[in-house]
C-alpha cells in the first residue's frame, strides 16, 4: 500500500462528466477515500449530444448498472449506428453501423473479396448488405445480440440513445449512495500552492473552502482549474473542423424509434436527430462564417419531424483539445479537456477513455510526473484519432453547392489522415493508428460511404475460388436476412422489455418521414 495515498478528491462540475469520473471512483475508492462532487445550479449543462458508442455498455457494466433498469431511468432507445444523408453528395445516403461486414475469408478482410465480386458480378449488391447491423436499422428491428457461436445474430453491437441529463441524474444516486458528498455552490476562487503550483483548494462565493489532494476538472469549456488556474494549453483545430456553433431543439416523440442517429449534411454544417422514448433530440452544427445564426436555427426547425417543443438552445465551441490533461494534481475530463463536435457520439466515448485512463493511473499524493505524462500522452493520441476520423466526413466531398462545402474540400489535413485516406484508395487497406478507437469496418464504412471506391484490392483475394466465393456472399447476406427477419421490431422491443414510465401530456407524433 502506497505510504501516501489520496485521502480526498475534489470533483469540479456536474452533469455527465462530473458524475461519470464520480461513479467509478466511489465504486473503487468510497470507503478509503473522501470525495466531493462541487456543482452550480447557476451553470447549465450543454447536453449537444445524446447518442453513445457501443463502449457505455462496458462502462456500465463495470459498475454493475443492470441494463434495463438504466434504459427506463434514461428513457433510452437502441443505436445500431448512424444514418448519413447528403454527405459526399447530395442525394447520398448510407450507414455507418456498429458491426463488421462479416468473417475474414482466408485470412483477409470481407471488403476486400467484396471488391473482387463488384468487378466480376454485374449490379453486386452493395456491401451494407453483410453488414448485420445496416440491415436491422433498415428494417427498423433490434434484439440483444444473442449465442455463443459466431452468427448473423451476434454479428452487431449497439450503443444508446438517451437523455444525458437523466444519465447524469442516474450516475449522481449511485455515486452519492456510495460516499460522494454534492456540495451546491459556485466557485469563484482555485488555491495554488505558492512554491509548487499545486491546487490545494477552491474557494465558493459563500466563502466555504473546499480543500483536497486531487482535484478533477469537469467545469465544461472554460477548463476552471486545467486552464484557469494550471494554464495548460489549447490546441485550436477549427482550421480543419470549421464548425463552430450548434443549435439544439427537442421535438415530440414520433411513433417510429428508429434504432439509429441521423445526420443529414447541410450547406454550412449539419443535422442530428436522436429519437428517445419521450421526445427526439434535434440539433444544427454549424459554421457562422458560412452562415446566419438565423439562418441555422430556420434550417433546424424546417427539419423537424415533429412539433418543436422549445425553443433552439445556442452553443459557441472552438474543436480542440487542451495539451495537457494533466497538469500537478489537477485532471480535466470532458469539455474541459477538449472538444470533438458530436458527428459519431465521441463525447461520453472520451470521458469513458479519461476515467478509464485515470484510474488505471491514479496517483498517490507524490503524483509522480511520469503518470501524468503517459495519461497525457494516450488521452492526445486518442483525441488526435477522433479529429482525424471527423474531419474525414468533411474533407473527401464532392459537394461544391456552398462555400463551406467547397472550403472542406480544399482545407489541409494532418498527414496521417491523409495517408489513410491514400492507401484505401490505392489499395483498399485500412491503416489504424488507436487500436482503442474506430476499427477497420468504421473506416470502410465511411470511406466507401463517402465514394472512396479503391482501385486496387489485396491480390492474395485472386487465389479463392470465385464460385466458392459468391456462393458463400450469397449465403452469408440469405442468413442475415433471414436472422434480421426474425427480430422484433424496435419499438416493440422497447415495450415489452424496457418501456420508461409514461410522461405525462406526452405527445406522440405519426412515423417520422424516412426519406
Amino acid at each position: 500500500m502506497s505510504a501516501s495515498p489520496i485521502r480526498k478528491i475534489v470533483i469540479v462540475g456536474g452533469g455527465t462528466a462530473g458524475w461519470m469520473s464520480a461513479a467509478p471512483l466511489a465504486q473503487r475508492l468510497g470507503k478509503v477515500c473522501e470525495i466531493v462532487l462541487v456543482e452550480s445550479p447557476e451553470i447549465g449543462t450543454i447536453g449537444v449530444g445524446e447518442a453513445t458508442l457501443p463502449t457505455i455498455r462496458f462502462y456500465n457494466r463495470a459498475l454493475g448498472l443492470e441494463g434495463a433498469d438504466f434504459v427506463k431511468k434514461t428513457q433510452a432507445t437502441f443505436k445500431l449506428g448512424i444514418e448519413f444523408k447528403d454527405w459526399g453528395h447530395v442525394g447520398n445516403r448510407f450507414f455507418h453501423g456498429f458491426g463488421d461486414f462479416g468473417p475474414p475469408i482466408e485470412n483477409r478482410s470481407p471488403h476486400m473479396h467484396w471488391l473482387r465480386m463488384a468487378r466480376l458480378v454485374k449490379d453486386m449488391p452493395s456491401y451494407e448488405n453483410w453488414s448485420v447491423a445496416t440491415v436491422m436499422a433498415r428494417k427498423l428491428r433490434f434484439t440483444p445480440p444473442s449465442g455463443d457461436q459466431p452468427s448473423a445474430s451476434n454479428a452487431y453491437s449497439f450503443g444508446y440513445q438517451f437523455d444525458a441529463g437523466l444519465y447524469a441524474a442516474y450516475l449522481r444516486d449511485y455515486a452519492v449512495a456510495r460516499g460522494v458528498v454534492r456540495i451546491e455552490g459556485m466557485i469563484n476562487e482555485v488555491e495554488q500552492h505558492s512554491e509548487t503550483g499545486f491546487i490545494t483548494a477552491v474557494k465558493l462565493k459563500d466563502g466555504r473552502r473546499i480543500d483536497g489532494d486531487l482535484f478533477i476538472d469537469c467545469s465544461g469549456f472554460r477548463g476552471l482549474l486545467i486552464e484557469g488556474a494550471l494554464k495548460a494549453g489549447y490546441d485550436d483545430w477549427s482550421a480543419q473542423l470549421p464548425c463552430n456553433s450548434a443549435l439544439a431543439v427537442p421535438c415530440a416523440r414520433v411513433a417510429q424509434l428508429t434504432p439509429y442517429t441521423r445526420a443529414t449534411a447541410k450547406s454550412a454544417g449539419w443535422l442530428w436527430r436522436i429519437p428517445l422514448q419521450h421526445r427526439t433530440g434535434n440539433g444544427h452544427v454549424y459554421s457562422n462564417a458560412f452562415t446566419s445564426d438565423d439562418e441555422a436555427a430556420r434550417v433546424l426547425l424546417a427539419g423537424l419531424d415533429a412539433p418543436a417543443l422549445d425553443e433552439p438552445r445556442q452553443l459557441r465551441f472552438t474543436t480542440g483539445r487542451r495539451r495537457k490533461s494533466w497538469v500537478k494534481n489537477c485532471v480535466a475530463v470532458g469539455l474541459a479537456a477538449g472538444f470533438v463536435e458530436p458527428l459519431e457520439s465521441t463525447s461520453i466515448s472520451l470521458i469513458e477513455t479519461a476515467v478509464g485512463m485515470l484510474i488505471q493511473f491514479f496517483p498517490d499524493r507524490d503524483f509522480r510526473p511520469e503518470l501524468a505524462d503517459e495519461f497525457n500522452r494516450q488521452m492526445a493520441v486518442r483525441y488526435e484519432s477522433v479529429r482525424d476520423f471527423i474531419i474525414m466526413h468533411y474533407k473527401i466531398t464532392r459537394r461544391d453547392d456552398s462555400e463551406f462545402w467547397r472550403y472542406c474540400a480544399n482545407m489541409p489535413i494532418p498527414d496521417a489522415l491523409r495517408h489513410q485516406i491514400e492507401l484505401f484508395r490505392e489499395s483498399g487497406r485500412v491503416v489504424v493508428y488507436d487500436p482503442n478507437g474506430f476499427t477497420e469496418p468504421s473506416f470502410v464504412s465511411m470511406l466507401m460511404g463517402l465514394g472512396v471506391v479503391p482501385r486496387n484490392y489485396d491480390p492474395f483475394v485472386d487465389m479463392v475460388d470465385i464460385d466458392q466465393l459468391r456462393a458463400h456472399f450469397v449465403r452469408l447476406r440469405d442468413a442475415i436476412g433471414r436472422t434480421v427477419e426474425a427480430m422484433p421490431d424496435h419499438i416493440d422491443y422497447i415495450a415489452r422489455h424496457v418501456a420508461a414510465a409514461p410522461v405525462p401530456g406526452l405527445i406522440v407524433n405519426p412515423p417520422a418521414r424516412t426519406q
